[in-house]
């Protein structure tokens, strides 16, 4: 069976020998085989080869390898090359031994110390003039087989011969786009030379199209789908050490033309005729155009019409057309090799179209003076009849008419000198073109121009000098240009240089920028030297620089602060409660001084706004009210000094209220009032208090008082045992203060005093644990009705009185005793 099978398969049934050939294998595949002995009564069991056998002949050693050959030849190296052998042996071959015999000699000897598997092989090392023969052997995993024929005798010596060439092609070809083409040839030489393919000087690379095969003795290019591209000067270059030649052939890739170039231009239009002009083609094919083949068309019909074939001009005249109708044309380019693609026009009518000029494009004004300018234009579409006339207009800009600048004509030129300007007056103008069909519209008005003089650079600026310094900037300050060149000075540039650069940089980039006669160049390093110029800048351009004229020095200048003060930063400053309190002073000093603002020696009211420029500082509380009052001190420090200036600042307001408010003294229909002053005036001397009472039933206030200066009054004309509630307020100049009332009422009524002992107290009655006693009113009831009699007993011999009750009447009865 197979070995990638399981199915057997018998050989024979008959074999009594213990041994059988099996006919019938495939070479290479491999088989297990199995074995059972027979006898009369049956099949015994079967023996299986262990492993799989792969079926091959018997291995031999190989024949000998063919066509030994020698290559090549110098005079200290041979290369030889080989073929396989016909027959293997049934093994790969490992390997070839090559062997060498010196003429005169009677063995070989081995030229590779290590079988190799190349069958070319250069000996190396050799001597000139000697001469050998070699044979080569091939071996398997048997052995070395027989060894080839041996070479001829091989004399060590250099072969040299100039290359030659051999083409099979002529200096010239023509080829159809699409067809395939060759260059081929022979060449020889020795050694074997380089061959190169180059087309119009550059050298041919091979792709899908082009293939470039080299033998040792044939050359060829081939082309396939050759296009016009292909087109040009091929050389072939053969060269060795020796020499060199070279062929040449011109290939000419032909084609039919491309379409002509359009648009197809319609240069007349008449009513039964038109002219129209188009380019050639951009590729002729590589062959000449012989003519162009012109067709009409309806452009409502699809019937084209033959207008000529025969022309080899580039315009063509289209005849015998219906006025009012439209046409297209349709152009074709021929050449030796076919007919383009068409070239159509776009719709056209015929009819006559000659009329007056287009409008000029707008004109430009040039060389401007204080009495004269030149106008320019563009000539524009003539209407189909040549312009004759140029009609040039000026007009003042806020003006309405325009006016003729000559009656003079103005052709062929497209430019005219303009005379008598007012000068300082600003003009536009415009042109009209005219032909034999009357004037055309004018072209729109040129831009605005004033009549003057043209403007020149001004001169530079007068003495620029540095005239302050930081640690990073240097303030500059010049006078403007004795000439302005007539044109407004626009501004002027600033630059600086490092002292050893020599590249100047530009403090500011544009004239506009500094327009004024002063500059503050920031940016600058503390430490270094600095050299400074100006530019002035009109329209006309940049004047030469004015030099500061000594190197400045980048560095702070030191001046200890100085504060001028504002008049609100007097001594004492008042300001009433809810205005403004500003407080404000102007700084000075070199680096600006650092301003810091204190209240009392602590930091001011967060609601106060300070603001600090760079000439001074204010500080600014809206809304004043009292606390804001103390003394203000303002601190400037720099380097050179520290400066303090302090204020008083007084907010007038409306007085405290008063204190401790005391009644005393109360009668039937008076009381006694005093007071304390407030606690704080409000700025102001107290002027006066006002009193005033109200009855606990009513919700009006009466004044009793409001002209008072002292601190106590009698509140008089009070209705007896009526409750009062009593305030004070104090006033200033600046109004009236809160009032402070009295804690609780006072109830209008005379002292009161203890009554007098009751009289002829005794008993009426006794029982056993009761006394009925009886007594009479006393004299006197102390200024109050008697509202009753305390009763109390004390057991005889006892310290105490022991309280029994209060009764209304003038009789008791005491019980429990």
């Amino acid at each position: 069976r197979e070995s990638d099978r399981r199915a057997w398969t018998p050989v024979t049934y008959t074999v009594t020998r213990q041994n059988a050939t099996v006919q019938g294998l495939i070479e290479g595949k491999a088989y297990f085989f199995r074995i059972a002995a027979e006898n009369i009564i049956g099949m015994g069991p079967f023996t299986e080869t262990t492993k799989e056998i792969v079926i091959r002949d018997a291995i031999t050693v190989p024949d000998r390898p063919e066509d030994l050959e020698v290559k090549a030849v110098t005079k200290n190296s041979v290369t030889l090359t080989w073929n396989p052998p016909k027959y293997d042996g049934g093994s790969d071959i490992t390997g070839y031994v090559l062997e060498s015999r010196l003429i005169g000699k009677e063995k070989f000897h081995k030229v590779t110390k290590e079988k190799m598997l190349d069958r070319k092989y250069t000996v190396e090392g050799l001597k000139e003039g000697d001469t050998y023969e070699y044979r080569v052997s091939a071996c398997n995993i048997v052995g070395q087989g027989k060894p080839s024929f041996c070479t001829k005798p091989i004399t060590c010596k250099d072969e040299v011969a100039p290359p030659s060439l051999d083409l099979d092609f002529r200096d010239k070809l023509i080829v159809r786009v699409g067809e395939a083409f060759s260059l081929t040839g022979r060449y020889s030489g020795k050694p074997a030379p380089k061959v190169t393919w180059l087309k119009d000087d550059i050298a041919v690379e091979e792709n899908d199209r082009i293939k470039i095969k080299t033998t040792p003795t044939t050359l060829c290019l081939g082309i396939l789908k050759s296009v016009r591209e292909d087109s040009g000067k091929y050389c072939v270059t053969v060269e060795n050490s020796t020499g060199s030649r070279k062929g040449f052939c011109q290939v000419n890739v032909v084609d039919r033309p491309s379409p002509p170039v359009g648009p197809v231009i319609f240069d007349e239009v008449h009513k039964d005729h038109m002219v129209v002009s188009w380019k050639p083609p951009l590729d002729d094919g590589g062959s000449e155009i012989t003519n162009y083949i012109i067709e009409k068309k309806d452009a409502h019909k699809d019937l084209w019409m033959p207008v000529t074939s025969a022309t080899v001009k580039t315009t063509c005249k289209i005849p015998k057309l219906l006025e009012g109708r439209e046409y297209q044309i349709r152009i074709y380019a021929e050449n030796l090799y076919g007919i383009s693609d068409p070239l159509i026009s776009d719709e056209m009518k015929a009819k006559d179209r000659f009329r007056v000029p287009d409008a000029p494009e707008q004109p430009i004004v040039k060389d401007v003076t204080k009495d004269s300018a030149v106008v320019v234009w563009n000539k524009p579409y003539d209407g189909g009849k040549p312009i004759t006339n140029y009609i040039v207009e000026k007009k003042e800009t806020m003006a309405t008419r325009w006016v003729k600048v000559t009656k003079d004509p103005i052709f062929p030129s497209t430019q005219f000198k303009v005379p008598d300007l007012l000068e300082g007056c600003q003009y536009e103008f415009r042109v009209s073109a005219e032909n034999e069909i009357g004037v055309g519209d004018p072209s729109p008005p040129s831009k605005p121009i004033f009549a003057r003089d043209p403007i020149a650079k001004p001169s530079p600026p007068i003495n620029p000098e540095a005239v302050d310094k930081t640690k990073n900037s240097v303030d500059l300050s010049w006078k403007p240009p004795r000439h302005d060149g007539n044109g407004k000075i626009i501004g002027y540039l600033v630059e600086y240089q490092k002292v050893g650069d020599e590249e100047w940089k530009k403090a500011n980039l544009t004239a506009d920028s500094c327009p004024e006669t002063k500059y503050k160049v920031t940016g600058l390093t503390e430490g270094l030297t600095y050299k400074f110029r100006v530019k002035a800048v009109n329209a006309a351009g940049e004047s030469e620089p004015a030099y500061v004229p000594d190197p400045v020095e980048v560095k702070d200048r030191l001046e200890p602060p100085e504060l001028i003060l504002d008049a609100n930063m007097a001594r004492e400053q008042h300001v009433k409660a809810g205005d403004t309190l500003r407080l404000s002073a102007v700084i000075k000093g070199v680096p600006f001084p650092k301003v810091s603002w204190k209240k009392e020696d602590h930091e001011v009211s967060p609601k106060a706004d300070i603001e600090v420029t760079g000439v001074g500082s204010k500080l600014e509380i809206r809304n004043t009210v009292h606390e804001d009052g103390g003394i203000y001190s303002l601190t400037v420090e720099n380097p050179a000094g520290s400066k303090t200036v302090s204020v008083k600042v007084v907010v007038l307001d409306k007085p405290g209220p008063p204190r401790n408010l005391q009644v005393s003294e109360v009668r039937s229909d008076s009381c006694y009032l005093t007071w304390m002053e407030p606690e704080d005036d409000g700025g102001s001397v107290i002027t006066n208090y006002v009193v005033e009472r109200k009855d606990v039933a009513s919700a009006q206030w009466v004044a009793i008082s409001s002209s008072s200066k002292k601190r106590s009054h009698i509140a008089k004309y009070l209705i007896e045992g009526t409750q009062y509630l009593f305030r004070v307020a104090a006033e200033n100049q600046y109004g009236r203060g809160p009032y402070v009332e009295t804690l609780k009422p006072i109830k209008a009524i005379d002292p009161l005093h203890p009554p007098g002992p009751p009289k002829n107290l005794h008993h009426v009655d006794v029982d056993k644990t009761e006394v009925s006693l009886v007594w009479n009113r006393p004299d006197r009831d102390g200024g109050a009705e008697i509202t009753g009699y305390l009763v109390e007993y004390q057991e005889d011999g006892a310290d105490e009185w022991t309280k029994f009750q209060t009764v209304p009447m003038l009789d008791c009865v005491v019980t429990g005793l």
